[in-house]
């Protein structure tokens, strides 16, 4: 079965913040697969693994939106989106995680300041 990382802009947004220890401002449209979990209880070993992920998903994202701006070829397109998204889902499952536990805690530290602050603190 075949993951998405269904939040990767908002994820590069939220990356960034953590890197430079500002609010998320903008958040990317990103399609609702799944609502955010009614709980925000996770432990600091979940965050600090969702942190190391989420600056590596950055990354990948940085490497590759020139790379699907450049070109108009949709095909090529969605070649280099399934790529991206590939190595993604590999940097999150490398750091122990699911692809639905780093979405759905991307989604909770959006919608909950306090665990935002919580999680910006531990990427500084």
């Amino acid at each position: 079965m075949k993951y998405r990382i269904t939040a990767t802009i908002s994820a590069a947004f939220l990356a960034t913040a953590l890197a430079s220890g500002a609010a998320v401002a903008q958040q990317a449209e990103v399609p609702a697969q799944q609502a955010a979990p009614a709980t925000t209880e996770y432990s600091d070993s979940q965050l600090q693994k969702f942190v190391n992920a989420s600056k590596q998903v950055a990354a990948i994202s940085s490497e590759y939106t020139p790379k699907l701006q450049a070109t108009d070829d949709q095909q090529e397109q969605q070649e280099i989106y399934r790529e991206a998204d590939e190595k993604m889902v590999e940097a999150v499952q490398n750091e122990g995680m699911s692809v639905d536990e780093f979405n759905g805690i991307n989604q909770a530290v959006q919608a909950d300041p306090q665990l935002m602050e919580r999680v910006q603190n531990m990427a500084r």
